[in-house]
């Protein structure tokens, strides 16, 4: 049964409810701040449904994160809830070369209120609260800046690099999806070593001035822009530093 208040009270969230952009962006941030992306139970060979019940449980009672499937899944789920009405994107993410991932490799969130917007809370470093699903329309974070092109049919996340050159984040299409659809793809990234996820184990999440990673046994701060870097000496040191920045225990089950 989803519990809407455990749901909220993950988030810290107490604010207004009712379905509005200005809730909506609220949540988003909420969210970002509060909910960290992670993959550690790959590492751990522990199986991960593609099932939005299963992730809330993991976020809201064992104080998890997780990849895209998970955490969007998990989200529109307490969007629904609250009477947004939501669609989930197939998204393929953007590889250096200039070439995208395969359909269905990232999982993004289309929400219509007075307009429609992009939400997506399982990008890792991404865009704190949802982009206006506008051709060209800017939006800016602090120093960061995002945007949504238009192009043959299909929709590109942009964000701008210090040099003022826009880097293609993910594509996607307007077409409805359902979360079963994206279970090949789930599975594909917890067993394939190609998949990025099995390669590395990360948890991450966005903070009020920038960004705490846990990237192996790399510690990375991002305050107001300045970057931060220690290699952490053991695994209990890795332990620590989960529990103290995420609040993780892997422990529990």
């Amino acid at each position: 049964m989803f519990e809407r208040s455990a749901y909220l009270k993950r988030l810290g969230y107490s604010g207004s409810l009712s379905p509005s952009p200005e809730t909506l962006r609220a949540l988003h941030r909420a969210h970002m701040l509060a909910v960290p992306f992670e993959n550690l139970d790959i590492a751990l060979g522990r199986p991960i449904p593609c099932d939005a019940q299963t992730a809330i449980r993991k976020i809201v009672e064992l104080g998890r994160g997780g990849f895209c499937y998970e955490l969007n899944s998990a989200f529109a789920t307490l969007l629904q809830e609250l009477g947004f009405r939501v669609t989930m994107l197939s998204a393929r993410v953007s590889r250096e070369d200039g070439s995208v991932t395969e359909d269905f490799d990232h999982l993004a969130l289309r929400v219509d209120l007075q307009e429609s917007s992009l939400a997506d809370v399982g990008f890792g470093d991404s865009f704190l609260e949802p982009l206006r699903l506008r051709d060209g329309a800017e939006q800016a974070e602090g120093d960061r800046r995002f945007r949504i092109v238009e192009e043959g049919g299909s929709f590109y996340v942009e964000k701008a690099e210090p040099d003022g050159l826009w880097k293609r984040e993910y594509s996607f299409t307007l077409v409805p999806r359902k979360l079963d659809e994206f279970a090949a793809m789930c599975r594909y990234h917890q067993t394939s070593p190609d998949s990025p996820f099995t390669r590395r184990r990360i948890c991450s999440r966005a903070t009020d001035g920038g960004r705490i990673t846990l990237a192996d046994r790399r510690l990375i701060v991002t305050r107001n822009g300045v970057r931060e870097e220690s290699l952490l000496d053991s695994e209990e040191q890795w332990q620590a530093a989960l529990k103290e920045h995420f609040g993780v225990d892997l422990g529990r089950v």
